[in-house]
């Protein structure tokens, strides 16, 4: 062979060892095969009307409380009933201001005064009444898991903070791993072999990139002592709806931002996750100081949003 051709051979050769794994192609999929693409575009007005309507119905029934008493109270005391109905009213104003600072805070993304805790009122008050309130409408459970997974987002980035790579915790289902796979990577994520067969390969790129922490959780037992070990400022978190909304709630009041996985094998089989949507939900929380300067292109083939949050001293 002429000394040309062979340096051009192995100048082939060399061009291929560089190129990305096969698992990044996922990334490139049509956007209508997400569903995080579809929970992106998840319309709000479920999760604004069943605020409205749980708060309604609170408020009822404490009037209703109150009425009920008025009856009998005078005969103890002249002043008893307008005492118990003034508590009452203080509190249906409360729980009507604070659905409508939730309500002003999710459509315009501004915060009323003493409302800088109202994503805490969400998950700890109107969750577990919407789930009721839903079930007495006939609402699905994953429709309002979804619509309160798209609001607890859009709270956690209303905060505009950003942090450094190692106050930040990627935590990843185990299901996302190839149910044929021998390897155990709930306690070590590294013992991956990287062979691109799922997820993983391009979960564990982006961890590398970045430079965040990144664990493999089966469960929530596992998940909070993860946690425990990590002690993140932030969560980005990947699951199904139900497993996201639990999770929300149990790591409150520790920010946790959601990103839906993708389940063309049924539940808990060889789940999907967006590339992509993951590493713009980084760069958005990450701080900008920490974001590399070289070509995303070269690593996942897309180009990701920008950078919208400010860096807090």
């Amino acid at each position: 062979m002429p000394v040309n051709n062979f340096h051009a051979a192995i100048a082939i050769m060399e061009k291929k060892k560089k190129k990305t794994t096969p698992l990044l192609k996922v990334a490139t999929a049509p956007s209508e095969a997400w569903p995080d693409d579809q929970y992106v575009k998840a319309k709000k007005r479920l999760f604004i009307g069943l605020v409205s309507g749980t708060s309604a119905l609170v408020s009822f029934f404490l009037v209703l409380l109150w009425v009920i008493p008025y009856i009998g109270f005078a005969a103890i005391h002249p002043i008893a009933p307008w005492i118990l109905g003034a508590l009452f009213l203080a509190v249906v104003i409360l729980v009507i201001w604070s659905s409508f600072g939730l309500v002003l805070n999710i459509i315009s993304g501004k915060t009323l005064p003493f409302f800088r805790r109202m994503r805490g009122v969400t998950v700890k008050l109107f969750l577990p009444l919407m789930m009721l309130l839903g079930r007495l409408v006939g609402i699905s459970k994953e429709k309002i898991r979804s619509s309160f997974i798209q609001v607890n987002n859009e709270l956690v980035a209303s905060a505009v903070k950003t942090y450094t790579p190692n106050k930040i915790l990627l935590l990843m289902p185990h299901c996302l791993q190839n149910s044929k796979c021998k390897m155990r990577l709930t306690y070590n994520i590294n013992n991956c072999n990287r062979c691109g067969k799922c997820p993983i390969t391009g979960i564990l790129e982006l961890s590398e990139k970045y430079g965040l922490h990144l664990a493999v959780a089966t469960g929530g037992t596992i998940a909070r002592r993860i946690i425990v070990q990590k002690r993140p400022r932030l969560i980005l978190a990947v699951a199904c709806e139900r497993d996201l909304a639990s999770g929300i709630q149990d790591a409150y009041p520790l920010p946790v931002f959601g990103v839906l996985n993708y389940r063309p094998s049924g539940p808990c089989l060889d789940t999907q996750v967006s590339i992509r949507r993951l590493e713009e939900a980084i760069r958005m929380f990450l701080d900008p100081d920490s974001v590399p300067n070289y070509d995303l292109t070269d690593v996942i083939r897309f180009k990701p949003a920008p950078v919208r949050a400010q860096s807090h001293q």
